[in-house]
């Protein structure tokens, strides 16, 4: 929960109410981010 919290700038409240499938959903989405992010200049 805390990657989805620190991409996204979400408090851990609004992340407690999320149903497992969600939090998944939204971690992939947080690994995307960071790693677009992070990318190695081309």
């Amino acid at each position: 929960m805390a990657d989805i919290a620190i991409i996204f700038h979400w408090p851990p409240s609004d992340l407690l109410e999320m149903e497992l499938e969600d939090l998944l959903t939204w971690h992939s989405f947080a690994i995307a981010r960071w790693n677009q992010i992070h990318e190695a200049p081309e």
